[in-house]
């Protein structure tokens, strides 16, 4: 018993020395880097699916690979693009393709966050009856958001360019939806996507004006053309909101969501035309505390690439943030 005792006690030793080593290896190393900050270990991130779009979209593309790609990419939590299940629920219906997605996110240990609505008509349209259509077409992905965990839908709301027009119709859109979606404890979110959804200000006077707790903004980092050429949703754009910075302090106190979307990078990996650090400050200041989307989207890069080096980005901007 005494020699088993022995051999107990030297045996504690040699691995305390053992895990002392690697201790020490680790502070060594965290020493010569001391002017990088760590990671914020409070920022919370998520991949929105649209950043692996052209993955998805190709020939032999499989979106109900997302759960598992993002987890690959170092996420745990998702966010849902439905146009990029088009064809899947015109094969399967719309009720399999969300059990299949709740399957895959459990089976990978992902979850939820939000799912971004497209192709199911406009909040804001002027007619009444296409805008009422469109508030049904949205509540079947008020019910997926909720059987698949999430808390939020982001929806479109381009509706018209007549600012006298829309601030009435927008509202009418998303006071109906939001009504619905409160039953569901689902949130409503208009995102700065196009038209006069990106101009901050029309927008959230639209959105006092609904004045309902669950619908609220996606501040988009990137997304502020106001008009396109020819009118067109999407395309050459030729007006801009004039300030970005300002619009995300507009949006912020309403945000249930935020989207950092990045397109280039510069040698130094920061966006090319927009200041992630002066932006995560804008988010931290507003008391921010849900996920940020990771959303790259860019023909010249690499989408992994381009997903890794926006949240690199995010991460060291958020650490600086005060």
């Amino acid at each position: 018993m005494k020699k088993f005792f022995t051999l107990f006690v030297l045996s504690s030793v040699i691995l305390s020395c053992g895990n002392k080593t690697e201790s020490n290896s680790e502070v060594a190393e965290i020493d010569q880097n001391t002017e990088v900050k760590s990671p914020d270990p409070e920022v919370k991130l998520s991949l929105a699916q649209w950043s692996l779009h052209r993955r998805y979209k190709a020939k032999d593309g499989n979106p109900f690979n997302f759960a598992r790609d993002a987890k690959e990419l170092g996420f745990d939590a998702v966010e849902f693009v439905t146009q990029l299940y088009t064809k899947q629920i015109e094969e399967l219906g719309h009720d399999a393709v969300v059990d299949s997605l709740l399957a895959e996110n459990k089976r990978h240990g992902v979850k939820c966050v939000l799912i971004m609505v497209d192709d199911e008509g406009d909040l804001a349209d002027p007619d009444e009856k296409a805008r009422d259509l469109a508030v049904e077409n949205h509540k079947k992905w008020v019910d997926a958001a909720a059987k698949l965990g999430g808390h939020a839908i982001r929806v479109n709301t381009f509706g018209t360019n007549d600012p006298k027009v829309w601030s009435e119709t927008v509202v009418d859109g998303l006071k109906k939806l939001s009504e619905y979606a409160a039953t569901k404890n689902i949130n409503v979110l208009a995102e700065n996507h196009g038209w006069l959804s990106s101009d901050a200000d029309k927008l959230m006077a639209a959105i006092e004006k609904v004045n309902l707790p669950n619908c609220g903004t996606l501040p988009d980092f990137g997304n502020w053309c106001i008009k396109r050429e020819n009118n067109e949703r999407w395309g050459k754009c030729v007006e801009e909101y004039p300030d970005y910075y300002r619009g995300i302090e507009l949006m912020m106190p309403a945000a249930k969501a935020v989207s950092a979307k990045a397109n280039t990078f510069d040698e130094n990996g920061n966006e090319s035309r927009i200041d992630y650090y002066r932006m995560m400050q804008i988010v931290k200041d507003a008391g921010y505390d849900g996920h940020i989307g990771v959303e790259f989207e860019s023909e010249e890069i690499d989408e992994p690439e381009g997903i890794i080096k926006t949240k690199k980005l995010i991460e060291k901007a958020a650490a600086k943030a005060n």
